[in-house]
């Protein structure tokens, strides 16, 4: 019979206590996994969904708000830029592409976010190295009133292409539902970016969703504050006596396949942000710069570079957290190592005879050392292996909960390279708990234990 056996026979005896103490070690080692894996695939995740453009242009404000709405379909947006200044940055020698996007309103079913861009957005890398792929016969926003679904939305809403929908302005419980319904002509492949869960519709027919133009004069007069111009008022009344009406037009009972015939004027669109690429290799990291330089000086718009944003958020707020999270994963798993020292020494006074007799039959110092030391490990190992089996089932449990609740996407069969590490920790953690108890077994006086007893 070998030490581990005559250990785990040793366990056995004392069933409950041994239980309760791999179990402690077993939920601190749960928490650890839990806390690791998530972080790194949000991390990870955030950082790739972050790179396939290079700035978003958006209004002045914050600039991780700009990020996460845009991206991530996070929070509200800033505000709106004219559609003027959109047109105008297209014209930029330096841009080689520059994809407008127009959020603020969800589906009436699931409250997934809109979002009114261009065909050419499906055009682009979401990733680097990574094209969209849509399902067969899919097609991406070729008319007016076509939608594009992420494959999360097909799945929870259980739509199919051919299926209609309309939009809500505001929250999904409290908003205004609009008349207009778009058409599903395409489902995405799955990324494992926020495109999974966001509706993409063409930019005209959201403009031309009633509501969704600014009110002419407003439109007017925002944006000449907007570009430092002056308001020619004779101009302005006569501009709407031309449109007088246009902005109450009645758009209820149209068909969604046929277009309104009522295109909105230029002056009563706005976007919520431009994702941007520029132009060239060797100095593209150049004109980046100098093209942020400018906006900033300005009081236009800013252009933020994402990946700078979402860095900064993982380290200095998402990183501190994932710190502390840490640190009192490990403390609990210090405070299961102690308890296990607590169980095996408190055993030791009920043990001396056993370890006396041990001792008489021949088993030498060593032998008993390795017995006492081997329960450690077997209770340390045992509680870490069940530690993370319960992890990763934590966070496959956890994964469709934290999709539905903040639409950030987990890969419940995600790993991370710390675990690697973290078994052999546990066993230099057993032998150094073990040890005091295990010299006092090594330091037993068979003699007088035996006439003791």
């Amino acid at each position: 019979m070998n030490t581990l056996t005559i250990a785990w026979k040793s366990i056995k005896q004392r069933r409950l206590a041994s239980a309760l103490t791999a179990l402690s070690v077993a939920l601190g080692v749960t928490l650890m996994i839990s806390v690791l894996v998530i972080n790194g695939v949000i991390d990870k995740m955030f950082n790739q969904t972050a790179s396939g453009y290079d700035l978003i242009v958006g209004p002045k404000g914050s600039a991780l708000q700009l990020v996460l709405n845009t991206v991530f379909r996070v929070g509200a947006p800033i505000e709106n830029l004219p559609y003027r200044y959109y047109e105008e940055l297209k014209q930029d020698p330096r841009i080689e592409e520059a994809i407008p996007f127009a959020i603020g309103d969800v589906t009436e079913e699931g409250g997934f976010p809109i979002v009114g861009t261009i065909p050419r957005y499906f055009a682009l890398e979401y990733i680097p190295g990574r094209h969209f792929r849509i399902n067969k016969d899919g097609k991406f926003l070729p008319g007016t009133w076509d939608a594009v679904i992420g494959s999360a939305v097909a799945r929870q809403n259980n739509w199919k292409m051919g299926d209609e929908f309309q939009l809500i302005h505001g929250s999904a419980e409290s908003g205004h539902v609009h008349d207009e319904k778009f058409k599903i002509v395409g489902i995405l492949a799955p990324t494992g970016t926020p495109n999974d869960r966001t509706v993409f519709v063409n930019l005209r027919g959201f403009y031309q969703v009633s509501g969704h133009e600014k009110p002419l004069e407003e439109a007017l007069r925002r944006e000449a504050a907007f570009f430092g111009e002056k308001i020619d008022e004779a101009k302005l009344k006569q501009t709407l006596k031309e449109h007088e009406g246009h902005d109450h037009h009645d758009h209820s009972g149209h068909d969604h396949g046929h277009d309104h015939g009522h295109e909105v004027p230029d002056a009563q669109k706005e976007v919520t942000a431009i994702l941007v690429q520029m132009k060239g290799d060797r100095l593209r990291g150049f004109s980046t710069i100098k093209f942020q330089s400018e906006l900033k000086e300005g009081n236009k718009a800013q252009a933020v570079n994402p990946i700078q944003q979402i860095s900064w958020l993982m380290t200095n707020i998402v990183g501190n957290v994932r710190t502390m999270l840490i640190i009192l994963t490990g403390l609990i798993i210090i405070v299961s190592g102690v308890s296990i020292f607590v169980s095996i020494y408190n055993s030791m006074s009920d043990r001396k005879r056993e370890i006396a007799i041990m001792r008489a039959l021949g088993a030498g110092r060593t032998t008993v050392f390795t017995i006492i030391l081997s329960e450690s490990v077997l209770l340390c190992l045992g509680g870490g292996i069940l530690g993370i089996l319960l992890g990763h089932g934590l966070v496959f449990a956890a994964a469709p909960i934290i999709e539905a609740r903040s639409g950030l996407l987990i890969n419940p069969f995600a790993f991370s390279s710390v675990e690697l590490i973290l078994l052999p920790v546990l066993v230099v953690l057993a032998s150094l708990v073990g040890f005091i108890p295990a010299m006092t077994a090594y330091r037993t006086d068979v003699a007088s234990t035996l006439s003791d007893t």
